[in-house]
């Protein structure tokens, strides 16, 4: 019997938020796995936010899930659930003191999940006001969405800072992109099919391609994407993710520990790619306006209301596996947007 919980998600009004995480909270309920006396709450800024935030999450449901998913009924017990807050993230005001009343009101044991729906940069401080404010219980959890930093030495300080007032057990780095059912099929398909299982090396395989398109831009996401790029946003964990889970070797247990293992050897055996080798292997681009289902759409910089941009929407990537399966097969990563 599932026990209930309360899961904050900040950045409740953001794209994420709306389009996957609300989404993926209203099946949870649909299918039993949100037990009675849970509570989910989203957090925006403004009051006017929050007042209007049912209706938000109302239209965005009835947006992004799938046809027959949304009924009267359903949407009519899920949104008894919603709590929506203002907390700014960034500082820590009264309205932290709030949401501790709320937390505590019904059962201070209860687990809560922190959802840190929000910009990397400010993990280490959301985490930091959390403990200040006393709303780590021995119970909780956080979980931080990719990208964690923007490069090696951000990750080991923002991953440092999380753990100075989470222990690794409470941590949960989360890809979103792993819950997809094809996705969550791939091992099953490899592991559990002789036919396959025999075949799924180079002898038998000339190429992999791995495609990940998008036919939205950049929706309300601007301020976050010109700083990261489709290399931070896909290519660094979906595409990354989906490569180790193709080509990584059958795990001893089918634990997270045992995965994460043989995940990381075919990281270390990936080719590496500098000098000339980054020219040959890599292209990168940026959409511009066109015609996409018969509707005309702007391109990037028009989205952006920027002159000008380097980020790239559009990355192909040559990658090799240096290892005995893979050794000669060249994998093709490729996601844009538009």
């Amino acid at each position: 019997m599932l026990n209930p919980f309360d899961i904050v998600i900040f950045g409740g009004g953001g794209d994420l938020a709306l389009r996957k995480l609300l989404p993926a909270m209203y099946r949870a309920y649909q299918e039993g796995n949100l037990p009675q006396g849970s509570r989910i709450l989203p957090t925006v800024r403004e009051e006017s936010k929050r007042a209007e935030y049912i209706e938000t999450a109302h239209q965005a449901l009835k947006e992004f899930l799938s046809k027959g998913e949304f009924n009267a009924k359903d949407w009519k017990a899920f949104s008894a659930c919603l709590v929506p807050v203002v907390t700014n993230v960034t500082e820590a005001d009264d309205d932290w003191d709030k949401l501790k009343t709320i937390l505590d009101e019904h059962d201070a044991d209860k687990s809560r999940v922190f959802y840190l729906s929000l910009p990397p940069a400010v993990y280490g401080s959301c985490c930091e006001i959390l403990s200040t404010k006393g709303l780590i219980t021995p119970t909780s959890r956080v979980v931080v969405e990719k990208p964690i930093g923007y490069c090696g030495s951000s990750a080991e300080e923002i991953n440092a800072k999380i753990a100075e007032y989470f222990s690794e057990e409470q941590i949960f780095r989360i890809d979103h992109y792993l819950g997809k059912e094809t996705v969550q099929n791939l091992m099953a398909l490899r592991f559990s099919n002789s036919l396959f299982e025999n075949m799924w090396d180079a002898k038998s395989i000339d190429n992999i391609q791995i495609s990940l398109s998008e036919t939205v831009g950049l929706e309300s996401r601007a301020g976050f994407y010109d700083k990261a790029g489709a290399l931070r946003d896909m290519v660094q964990n979906h595409l990354l993710q989906l490569l180790c889970l193709v080509a990584m070797e059958s795990p001893n247990k089918l634990n997270a520990n045992s995965i994460r293992t043989e995940k990381l050897k075919v990281l270390e055996s990936l080719r590496p790619l500098v000098a000339t080798g980054v020219d040959d292997n890599i292209i990168r681009g940026q959409y511009v306006p066109g015609d996409l289902d018969g509707k005309i759409v702007p391109g990037y910089l028009e989205e952006l209301n920027e002159g000008s941009s380097k980020t790239e929407t559009f990355v192909a990537i040559r990658a090799h596996i240096d290892n005995w399966r893979w050794a000669g097969v060249p994998f093709y990563l490729r996601t844009g947007k538009r």
